[in-house]
């Protein structure tokens, strides 16, 4: 059995990490932490977890020497704490999975222009491997650090590999709108996410300068092998899960929906977490909700010349936790769908 640490267990991130590992057949979570609720058990700070043997894990403090005995140890820590712990564990062997932003980007000047701080550890950016398998698997594999995608990242990124290479886009600028559940803003109270504040509301925030779109633009522009702009727009909408990103793009040459849905499909005709769809069907969050599954499907609009793509996913799943156990199971070896392969709820 693999052993598993998590630090940062009571946020959205690491609960529904600690879901998932619940179900793996193949590892034990033998120690959690988080400064502020050690000493309580994982029920009292997840009452989902009440009534199974998890919610009597007692949490501990991120100090505990339990964590020098794991294999991989998961990081769901803000940005800029994160990178303080790994060099630790990775001396003493132990693989690190980050799902916070300190090991997604290549540049420390990069990380200090967008995230207003100088990087704790510069130096292991460049080893460290960023964790979408769709693209990165061969390196995942050998990997003993792993910076965990963002999850407007991944619903991005998907949508625009296949079409990165080729001769459809007319320019490098790519428009994106994109829109996420209040939980992808953490496990906070400020008063923008309270209940009365969010309810039947639907708003736009981080215009021109939101944090992801430096990891964004990095990623597309490596895939292109040339640079990659992207103008990108989140909102916020009143529902606790899910990603739905909408990419419009100028064509480069005259094409058709045809086409387009045949180039993803053999693109991803391997890859078991991500669907493209056929015909009139169009992704929908609420299919993907609880999976960490990915939804595409792609139109060409022969009026403007234009290729729409659209794609949905689960953003604490395959936008966060879900991905993370996806590269974990690379990383050693494991089957990738191993804990993962369920449908979601419905309805």
């Amino acid at each position: 059995m693999i052993k598993i640490g998590i630090i940062g267990v009571n946020g959205y991130g690491g609960g529904e990490l600690l879901r998932l590992l619940a179900g793996h057949p193949q590892v034990k979570v033998t120690v959690v932490s988080s400064r502020s609720q050690a000493g309580r058990t994982i029920a009292q700070v997840f009452p989902s977890f009440r009534g199974t043997s998890w919610g009597q894990l007692v949490v501990s403090e991120p100090s505990s020497p339990l964590f020098d005995e794991c294999d991989l140890v998961f990081l769901a820590l803000p940005h800029g704490v994160s990178a303080t712990w790994a060099p630790g564990f990775l001396a003493k062997g132990i693989k690190v999975i980050d799902l916070g932003a300190d090991f997604r980007l290549k540049q420390a000047a990069v990380y200090e222009e967008w995230y207003n701080q100088r990087h704790p550890h510069p130096e292991l950016l460049k080893e460290a491997v960023y964790g979408l398998p769709e693209l990165n698997r061969t390196q995942l594999r050998n990997a003993r650090l792993i910076g965990n995608p963002g999850c407007y990242p991944t619903s991005i990124l998907l949508a625009l590999a296949p079409l990165l290479p080729t001769d459809l886009l007319a320019d490098n600028v790519i428009i994106v709108d994109s829109k996420s559940g209040i939980s992808g803003a953490g496990r906070t109270t400020k008063d923008e996410f309270h209940f009365a504040e969010a309810d039947q509301d639907f708003r736009a925030y981080g215009v021109v300068k939101h944090r992801h779109l430096p990891e964004i633009e990095q990623e597309a522009s490596l895939q292109a092998g040339k640079k990659v702009m992207v103008s990108f727009t989140p909102h916020l909408i009143p529902v606790s899960r899910g990603i739905f990103s909408t990419l419009n793009l100028a064509a480069g040459r005259v094409t058709s929906t045809q086409e387009l849905t045949e180039l993803y499909q053999n693109f991803y005709q391997d890859e078991p977490f991500v669907t493209v769809l056929n015909g009139n069907e169009l992704p929908q969050t609420k299919s993907i909700l609880y999976t960490n599954r990915v939804q595409l499907a792609i139109r060409y609009d022969d009026r403007t010349n234009r290729i729409i793509i659209l794609s949905a996913l689960d953003n604490l799943v395959k936008g966060a936790a879900g991905q993370a156990v996806q590269n974990m199971n690379i990383l050693f070896g494991l089957e990738e769908t191993t804990g993962l392969d369920t449908p979601g709820l419905w309805p």
